[in-house]
């Protein structure tokens, strides 16, 4: 068996015709990925009618500050009750925070909605409901399928370039044309 490359804090770009239609140009940030499989949060999924502020209401956080107004994000089929922050490493929980490479950590603890509302959160966040999740190798399949393209992500591209752009962005970083794209796989 040969060894699972980790691309730990890399970005997933979906590929047009992958047939999942939830991941329709998605790009996935990937929190974690070994051999025992991956997880994920797709980025650029905004959940209608749904904004930080209001999830903070509804969960009787407090909140104060402008930046409540962003959207939550649609992070993938698994767990879709559940949320995770995507945030700047210079915050940490102080119940549990995973440091991601490349200046990333997630957290899925209620400390970190406590904090967001009050002011004294991560400086740059998304909040998403729900993750994207592989099993042993099925990640891996998935991209020699022509499922999936990988880039490095970057603080711009995860937390600054707006969700509807991110995708043909990510390809960007690759050189890629999002109209040169074929929905066929293919073996040379």
């Amino acid at each position: 068996m040969t060894e699972t490359t980790d691309l730990t804090g890399k970005l997933l770009i979906a590929m047009p015709g992958m047939g999942d239609p939830r991941f329709d140009h998605s790009v996935v940030f990937l929190c974690a990925h070994s051999d025992e499989g991956a997880m994920g949060l797709i980025l650029n999924k905004p959940t209608p009618d749904v904004t930080m502020e209001a999830l903070l209401d509804q969960l009787s956080i407090e909140t104060s500050g402008d930046h409540m107004k962003q959207p939550v994000r649609f992070g993938g089929p698994v767990e879709q009750g559940r949320g995770f922050v995507l945030h700047s490493d210079e915050y940490e929980s102080v119940v549990s925070t995973l440091k991601v490479p490349g200046g990333f950590a997630m957290t899925a603890t209620l400390d970190i909605l406590e904090d967001i509302g009050s002011g004294k959160g991560p400086e740059r966040q998304l909040m998403l409901l729900g993750y994207a999740g592989w099993g042993p190798g099925q990640l891996e399949s998935e991209i020699v399928e022509n499922g999936w393209l990988t880039c490095d992500a970057s603080n711009a591209l995860v937390f600054d370039i707006p969700d509807a752009d991110k995708w043909e962005a990510a390809l960007e970083t690759l050189g890629v044309a999002a109209l040169a794209l074929s929905p066929d796989a293919g073996r040379a």
